[in-house]
């Protein structure tokens, strides 16, 4: 099943395994990651679809679906591709990063692989394949996030920032709050109308499906796998204040959303009812997986607890109000992606956030606001698009939110049992585990004001190519070294596409450093080795675009084994496979128009987090590190990346100069 086939898929907003779609050939892949091509004009058409008057949405009953609204899409389905062909480009991608002795014997190990257990590996994937429209989808979500056992908070959740914000003081602060609860409502009455648009790559549309798996979805831990549960159906959001927790129903009796001022109203009656700080119980939700799931355990034998367990998870989403973090104006950035990541460890706003839950609004009276998320059952688009409609409708309409219903039920306390000496260790333990984890990462968000896409676009190149191989040369300068670089491409022109790797460590990266890294070099050599190495990337992005990467196929050959009990194969342990997925560079690009981007943590030990926003005139890049490595620093690596770009532009406008003389 090497040919892509195109079917209908109706796509339910509220069926966890509701099945997505598929992109193709053409297009200029500026926008590769997170975000989607023509994700700008998607979200001007998204505003315009609902005014800014009274608006009404449809929440369905608990009866079922058949009140939810569908689209119908053409998506592809996911291939199995050749083997020959992934391990072709393979040991295309692991050149680079290997002597020319050690890519020899891997050339050996990858031919043995794939004559014998791969060829067989290869045949039950086919089966696989056949019998599903995508075999991938189920088996990544396990893979890669329930049965990570890790912390979501910093390894897994990414924060989303908003324009920084100003409040003279807390009428403001909720208010404004209360606008973008209003909006949240808004945007999720459009996914329920299926409304959102539909984008094409090529002739192929994307799918839009993740959109309805974000409200009222729960990662819940288990030990070993964990869950998610889906209730778009729900009624009510959580507020968590001061580390306490209340549910509060943002529409009336007829399901309409409530205006600004009385939700804002409600936001005050919480705020006034709480002097005294509650138990932080939202520190489980940082620790481990299983260190959570044995306090969920114990929390759950007291019936009070279960019921507000419930209420949290079943919520459409949850609104943090955390309290005054002071920063110092040059280090703003830094403080606000931080406490979108973790909160800020015990003594500042962790307990304040439940790191379950996919859409955590955050909002600081100190101006920092922003979406924390939790990765399992979607990528970042459908945050940063909520993101972009809020702000937009805010900044076009200054009484946006006010015309909404008046009728308005009390917000309720959701209240967890008292504590037992139990509860309170595991509690202790996880306090100490997550402040330990939190001291440990370091930021520095990097807003380069040189140039941007504009430029970039000018001198006739791709801007994420671009500033991939910027990355590239930022970390040779430092460590000498070509780093292994993950960046994501989404599959969304695929049935459930999540995404594929684009691996962006190339031959033709390496040539690109050596040269920039080389004072004997001239002009013509640096401008030959940039534009080839910024084609070479884009020609793998395509790829991967496509479902033609090579991390994808690879992993579904290795699951294969596991599913039948059959020997790993030694290819999955050989130097080249291990190297290539040791990604100390782990990038995405999350595009927006505005003052804002996402930030997450580093995937190895000895890596980078890149998180980029490359604008028309600037570039905003969020750089993460762990403080225990001495090798890296994101201070460093940001000034390296401003070195790079830099020089990048200065070869370019030398290669300008030259040809007007």
């Amino acid at each position: 099943m090497h040919t892509n086939q195109s079917f209908t898929v109706e796509t339910n907003v509220e069926d966890s395994k509701s099945k997505m779609r598929l992109l193709k050939n053409g297009m200029v892949f500026w926008n590769l990651t997170k975000g989607s091509v023509n994700a700008k004009e998607a979200s001007e058409a998204l505003v315009k679809l609902v005014p800014p008057a009274c608006f009404a949405t449809k929440i369905p009953d608990s009866s079922g679906d058949k009140q939810i609204s569908k689209q119908k899409q053409n998506l592809l389905q996911y291939p199995v591709l050749p083997l020959k062909e992934t391990m072709d480009r393979f040991m295309a991608t692991v050149q680079p990063l290997l002597t020319a002795e050690e890519f020899k014997k891997q050339q050996q190990i990858t031919s043995d692989f794939k004559d014998n257990e791969g060829d067989k590996l290869q045949l039950l994937l086919e089966e696989a394949g056949k019998k599903e429209c995508n075999w991938l989808a189920d088996r990544w979500q396990k893979f890669a996030y329930l049965q990570y056992r890790d912390p979501v908070t910093i390894y897994v959740s990414p924060g989303m920032t908003f324009p920084p914000a100003s409040f003279k003081d807390n009428t403001e602060f909720l208010n404004y709050t209360a606008k973008v609860i209003y909006g949240l409502c808004e945007f999720k009455g459009v996914v329920d109308a299926g409304k959102i648009p539909i984008v094409k790559m090529g002739k192929n549309e994307l799918d839009n499906g993740q959109f309805g798996k974000v409200f009222g979805t729960c990662r819940i831990p288990v030990r070993i796998t964990d869950e998610l549960i889906y209730n778009p159906c729900s009624k009510h959001i959580v507020v968590i204040y001061k580390n306490h927790f209340y549910k509060l129903i943002p529409y009336d009796k007829d399901n309409k959303i409530l205006s600004a001022p009385v939700l804002a109203q409600q936001l005050t009656s919480i705020m006034n009812a709480e002097k005294e700080h509650g138990i932080p119980f939202g520190i489980f939700t940082a620790d481990t997986r299983d260190n959570w799931a044995e306090a969920y355990e114990a929390l759950s034998k007291d019936p009070d607890n279960c019921k507000t367990l419930t209420e949290i998870q079943t919520s459409l989403f949850t609104v943090s109000l955390d309290e005054f973090v002071p920063y110092e104006p040059a280090n703003r950035a830094d403080e606000l992606i931080l406490s979108l990541i973790h909160g800020g460890g015990s003594k500042v706003n962790t307990g304040n956030r439940w790191m379950d839950k996919t859409i955590q609004l955050v909002v600081n009276p100190n101006g920092n606001v922003g979406f924390t998320y939790e990765h399992s059952p979607a990528e970042g688009q459908p945050i940063a698009m909520m993101m972009d409609y809020v702000v937009k409708k805010m900044e076009a309409d200054k009484k946006y939110g006010e015309c909404g219903s008046n009728v308005s039920q009390k917000p309720e306390k959701l209240k967890f049992s008292t504590t037992n000496p139990c509860i309170d260790q595991l509690l202790f333990y996880s306090t100490t585990y997550v402040d330990k984890l939190i001291k440990n990462l370091q930021m520095k968000v990097l807003k380069f004001e040189c140039y941007g896409k504009g430029y970039i676009k000018s001198m006739r190149l791709g801007p994420d190519s671009f500033v991939q191989m910027a990355l590239q040369l930022a970390f040779y300068k430092l460590h000498k070294v070509p780093a292994a670089q993950y960046e994501s491409a989404h599959l969304r022109i695929f049935a459930n596409g999540r995404t594929e790797t684009i691996r962006s460590c190339s031959n033709e990266s390496l040539a690109f450093c050596k040269v920039m890294t080389d004072s004997g070099t001239y002009l013509e050599e640096r401008v030959k080795a940039l534009r080839d190495a910024v084609s070479g990337h884009q020609a793998y992005a395509k790829q991967a675009l496509q479902g033609r990467g090579v991390d994808r196929h690879l992993l579904g050959l290795k699951l294969m084994a596991e599913e039948h009990n059959l020997p790993i194969p030694k290819f999955f342990s050989s130097l080249g496979y291990m190297k290539s997925k040791h990604y100390r560079v782990s990038t995405s690009q999350v595009a927006s128009v505005y003052e804002a981007f996402m930030g997450y943590g580093p995937n190895t030990a000895d890596g980078y987090g890149c998180c980029y926003n490359p604008r028309e005139s600037d570039i905003i890049v969020a750089i993460s590190a762990w403080a225990s490595n001495e090798e890296t620093d994101p201070i460093k690596f940001a000034a390296a990346l401003t070195s790079a770009f830099l020089e990048m532009k200065a070869v370019l406008d030398n290669e300008a100069m030259k040809s007007k003389l």
